[in-house]
Parts: structure tokens; C-alpha cells; sequence
């Protein structure tokens, strides 16, 4: 059944209270394989509730997260989920995560667009405490056979990747069950643990979260370039341009650009790419804008 953009865009907000403590916090991470070496200090600020900073993508999953079901079922969205892939996530946060929150989160269906063979559902996302707004992300959904509808086709332009070699490249290797425990913080599609829907969904076997890759993109460039501070993160924004399978390495490059030299703020872009499928793009024209 086609898409109804009208009543997708005109549906109000859905608005739910979430809450979560440190054990959400310490179970994301992990997901994202942190902890590793178990002992070194700049882990322990991941693992350890006493010592415990909270990564800012873990707003993507904070009380059960905002993702591909969800904006399946927005109004007006009726598709085939074995059609439907995450295209791309951007996050602003407002202020750092607290390790354990309520808030009330806000989502909407913002945009849909037409590109063709395809939709892209843009969902966007709001929280709010007792303090004000926490976070601001928004979520594009790739919904495969739902194009040709004569609607906008969005935004084309794209960051560009400097010119020049990487400021930092570092590896971060997918354990097998990598998916299996990342699921466990509220994504449960079966694309990411079932074979069999894996292959209907066109794989060979199931892959890794698209935001799993995000995060643990986002935590290499927090503990290689800001000097692991996460608080530093004022935006984090990036397209899923292939798969990572469970078991393989991904490797990032960094690019630094605007600082000044005096500790102030900038911005990091990089590319993330799955090393055993000879440099297969797995995260692209992302950037991670961040302050002193």
C-alpha cells in the first residue's frame, strides 16, 4: 500500500514519557563494544556507574529509542518492513545526557520524499525534562518501492570528505554477537538476529544495526579526538551507505576541520568502512560538530 504523505505529515505528535538509569546507559554501551580492555580507566567512564558519562547517540535508543518501527507506524505509513532499511540518524543534543532521566518524547513524521524507486520518511524527534529540551535527532527511513509518487525529492547537497589523508584512522572490530546484544536496548526488528528474514530481506545473513555502527563511530571519535569527553558533542550527523555483518572490523578515518588551535570547538568528519569486503562503505558524509 502506497504511502499516504498527507496523512503522514498532518498526523500530530505522538508523546510518550520515557525514563531510564544507569543500567540503560551501561547496557548501550556495551552494545557498541565499550569495555574493552575491561580495566582501562577511559572505559570504565562507559561501564562503571560510578564513574559513568553517557555517550550522546544514546538518545537514539533512551526509553526504548525512536527507529524503523516506529515510524512505521506513523499514520498514513503502511509498508513491507523487509523493504525498509535506515537511511540516516543525526543528533543534537541540547545539554549532556544525564546518566538517569525522565523526560516526555515527541515524534512526528516531518518529511517524505520521492526519490524515485523509493520514499525516504524523515521522522522527527524531541525530548524534554524538568530542566528544557534534552535532544533534537531526526531519523530517515529508505523504504524500497514506495517512490514514484510525484512528491519533493529532498535535500541533495552533501558534506563533502577533505581532500587529503585522514587525521586519524583507527579499527574497531563487530563480535559475533554484537547484534544480538546491542538489540536488547529496544530495536528488535529481526533483520539484525534472524536468517530468515535477513534473507527475505535481501542478505545473506543478518547484519548489524545501522545505529550501532553510528554509535560506535561516534565513540571513536570522542575517545580518539576529544580527548574522551563526550559533553563536547554538539551534533552528530551521518548517512548509512552499506551493511556490517556481525564478525567483521570497521574502520573509520577522521578529518579535523575549523579549530583554532586554542582548544575550541570544531568539526570531525569521517567514513566508516567494513575492512574484510575490501573497504565496503558502511557510514558516509558523516560529521560530528563539537565544542571546547
Amino acid at each position: 500500500m502506497p504511502i499516504d504523505t498527507a496523512a503522514a505529515l498532518a498526523a500530530p505528535p505522538r508523546t510518550i514519557e520515557i525514563s531510564w538509569d544507569h543500567k540503560d546507559v551501561q547496557l548501550y554501551h556495551l552494545g557498541l563494544g565499550a569495555g574493552v580492555p575491561a580495566t582501562d580507566p577511559l572505559e570504565l567512564r562507559y561501564t562503571l556507574e560510578s564513574r559513568l558519562h553517557v555517550l550522546p547517540s544514546f538518545a537514539t535508543v533512551a526509553g526504548g529509542g525512536v527507529g524503523v518501527l516506529d515510524g512505521l507506524s506513523a499514520p498514513g505509513v503502511d509498508v513491507d518492513l523487509a523493504a525498509v532499511l535506515h537511511g540516516g540518524q543525526h543528533v543534537t543534543p541540547h545539554r549532556p545526557l544525564p546518566v538517569r532521566g525522565e523526560a516526555t518524547r515527541s515524534s512526528r513524521v516531518e518529511a517524505v520524499y520521492d526519490k524515485g524507486k523509493a520514499a525516504v520518511i524523515v521522522l522527527r524527534t524531541e525530548a524534554a525534562d524538568a530542566d528544557g529540551p534534552l535532544w533534537t535527532s531526526h531519523t530517515e527511513l529508505y523504504v524500497r518501492g514506495e517512490g514514484g509518487f510525484g512528491g519533493e525529492r529532498g535535500p541533495s547537497v552533501r558534506p563533502s570528505t577533505p581532500v587529503r589523508e585522514p587525521d586519524r584512522v583507527v579499527e574497531r572490530a563487530i563480535r559475533e554477537d554484537q547484534a544480538l546484544l546491542y538489540r536488547l536496548s529496544g530495536d528488535w526488528n529481526p533483520l539484525h538476529a534472524d536468517p530468515d528474514f535477513a534473507r527475505l530481506a535481501g542478505f545473506e545473513r543478518p547484519i548489524l544495526h545501522g545505529l550501532c555502527s553510528y554509535g560506535v563511530a561516534l565513540k571513536a571519535v570522542a575517545d580518539t579526538l576529544l580527548d574522551g569527553n563526550v559533553a563536547r558533542v554538539r551534533g552528530y550527523g551521518t548517512r548509512f551507505t552499506g551493511v556490517v555483518f556481525p564478525g567483521e572490523t570497521l574502520r573509520i578515518a577522521m578529518w579535523r576541520e575549523g579549530e583554532d588551535g586554542s582548544g575550541g570547538g570544531g568539526v570531525a568528519r569521517l567514513e566508516a568502512v567494513a575492512v574484510e569486503r575490501d573497504g565496503a562503505p558502511v557510514l558516509g558524509d558523516a560529521v560530528v560538530t563539537y565544542g571546547p
